[in-house]
């Protein structure tokens, strides 16, 4: 049997349950905030489990649930190691740099004068972003070294883990859009543009879908970026630039309610069929 656990039901769970009943595999919704985790123990909620999907909003809580299914000898979509690396923007761009994986020239400071350096040296204008963050939430555009000075200073004001490190980027000079390629094991199965006149093109900030063709580089390129972060079901985020596409972002717990019907391809139903094959392994 399939478990699919959650702590929200948004439309892509809905649709998860949907597809699995039209593939007709045997499954059950386990509602992850009132999972028992004993560690040694499997709980009655998982009795009769082969393999699982985790879908919680929460990073934290989906890398706990993911941890303990694993501990238990349960496949589980996605791997704590793979929530790990994409949950941790340095530590996707690190993953993908190690494997040769095309991306915007990135760097990272851990005090403000270093990171203050580091932007001068890569040039106006460049994108500041929280390590730990989804949605396009906490970006900052910077233009010129009296903005850089300004978010740095509210950065050290605010401090956290989060405000601790300077993730810096170029801003890629992209055509009103970027790509997002759905990737199911070793396959890229769909892709969407997202357009939109502001300079973050997310479907959360009001982005707009349509459907992206598969060309052979998009597919490899979007392959080889999952590769590098170890696999399992996960979106990649790309920019079309002068020198080809570049790997921006790599998601674990992808949405795909805007793609499916862009798109024309059963997303839910393939990362279904994708975790169902781990459990006959």
């Amino acid at each position: 049997m399939l478990a699919i656990l959650y702590d929200r039901i948004r439309p892509d769970e809905e649709m998860l349950f949907k597809a699995a009943e039209a593939l007709g595999i045997p499954f059950k919704k386990i509602y992850a905030k009132q999972l028992p985790m004993r560690l040694g123990e499997r709980p009655e909620e998982l009795e009769g489990v082969t393999t699982a999907v985790e879908r919680l909003v929460s990073q934290s809580k989906g890398l706990a649930v993911s941890r303990y299914l694993s501990s238990l000898g349960i496949p589980v979509v996605n791997r704590p190691e793979v929530i790990e690396v994409c949950g941790d923007k340095w530590a996707t761009s690190c993953a993908l740099a190690a494997c040769g994986v095309p991306q915007p020239r990135t760097a990272l400071a851990t005090e403000s004068e270093e990171a203050l350096r580091l932007i001068e040296e890569m040039g106006y204008p460049v994108v500041m972003k929280p390590v730990v963050g989804s949605w396009g939430r906490l970006l900052s555009k910077i233009n010129d070294r009296d903005a850089a000075e300004t978010v740095l200073e509210h950065k050290e004001v605010l401090g956290g883990y989060q405000h601790q490190l300077y993730y810096i980027q170029e801003l890629v000079n992209k055509p009103g859009r970027d790509i997002r390629a759905f990737v199911v094991g070793d396959t890229c199965i769909a892709a969407i543009y997202r357009a939109s006149e502001h300079w973050i093109t997310n479907t959360a900030r009001g982005g707009k879908a349509s459907n992206c063709p598969l060309t052979p580089e998009l597919a490899d390129t979007a392959v080889r970026a999952a590769k590098a972060v170890g696999g399992g079901v996960v979106a990649i985020d790309l920019f079309e630039s002068e020198r080809g596409l570049l790997v921006n972002e790599v998601n674990h717990t992808m949405e795909y309610k805007n793609s499916v019907s862009v798109t024309g391809v059963d997303i839910p139903g393939k990362i279904l069929e994708y975790a169902w094959s781990l459990g006959k392994t």
